[in-house]
């Protein structure tokens, strides 16, 4: 179980990006976390990792304290953050030097996935592209089965090939045991792959559910098959009018989530109170 409780946070006293903010994450899910330039997620996901302190409030996992940073804590949670600096070693030494802080590590699922994501084991980190770096640390973040992995924007310096290639192996790659939490701007990227959404706005947790639970409750169609009378959001776009609408008839629709995020963001309320 991850838990926030309470959590107020700000890097200054007099301007605060959470104030009492909660969260329940479950294992076996991948959760998309998405929010404005600004909102905090960076910042949000350090809490879970204790890397920052909140002033009031926890953070919690798996019964311990994120902020006390026990060795206990550490060796079931794994941080990718946004940019990295890799070390002027290879893969192979990588894994020596690190893999024996996490208990759980499997290193055949670590050069497996090396090898899915075409990235030479005998290459020296350091002077790797910054794609082929994230690709390192997607496969050893993977292969530690840490309880949570934290991924911050880890499509990022990804082509487009690689980018499926991520999809297939961090889906293949959950458990029953394990959470997963991605944030993005790239919503695209986390299309087929994302169980539950997440959207953090104006200091809030406004949405928690899972991508079915927002398909029971709305549908996503353009303007000529929507019931007009059921209509809660509309926008334009390359291919006419589409629009979200409440779900009444129990149809299912995939769910458009930079739709359903714009919703949210631009303040439609009837949106939002249908999915609270």
């Amino acid at each position: 179980m991850i838990e926030i409780s309470n959590l107020t946070f700000g890097y200054s006293k007099k301007k605060l990006l959470f104030k009492n903010l909660n969260l329940k994450l479950q294992m076996g899910h991948i959760y998309g976390l998405l929010g404005k330039n600004g909102a905090g997620k960076s910042t949000l996901l350090k809490n879970l990792a204790g890397l920052v302190f909140p002033q009031e409030g926890l953070c919690s996992l798996n019964g311990y304290n994120s902020a006390g940073r026990l060795p206990g804590f550490l060796q079931e949670l794994f941080f990718i953050p946004e940019e990295m600096h890799l070390p002027s070693i290879t893969a192979s030494q990588f894994v020596r030097s690190t893999a024996h802080f996490y208990p759980k590590f499997n290193e055949e699922q670590y050069y497996k996935m090396l090898t899915e994501f075409d990235v030479p084991t005998s290459s020296v980190l350091g002077k790797l592209s910054f794609g082929q770096q994230k690709k390192v640390m997607i496969a050893f973040g993977l292969a530690t089965n840490t309880s949570l992995l934290i991924m911050d924007e880890p499509t990022n310096g990804l082509d487009i090939p690689s980018k499926v290639k991520f999809r297939k192996i961090i889906a293949g790659a959950l458990t029953d045991n394990r959470c997963i939490v991605i944030s993005t701007h790239q919503i695209r990227d986390l299309d087929s792959l994302i169980d539950s959404l997440l959207v953090l706005h104006e200091q809030e947790i406004v949405l928690n559910l899972s991508l079915e639970e927002i398909a029971e409750r709305i549908q996503f169609t353009n303007a000529a098959q929507a019931n007009k009378a059921a209509v809660l959001y509309e926008e334009s776009n390359s291919i006419g009018i589409s629009t979200i609408s409440a779900n009444h008839n129990g149809a299912f629709s995939k769910v458009d989530m930079e739709m359903l995020f714009n919703a949210i963001i631009s303040g439609h309320q009837p949106v939002i109170d249908i999915l609270k």
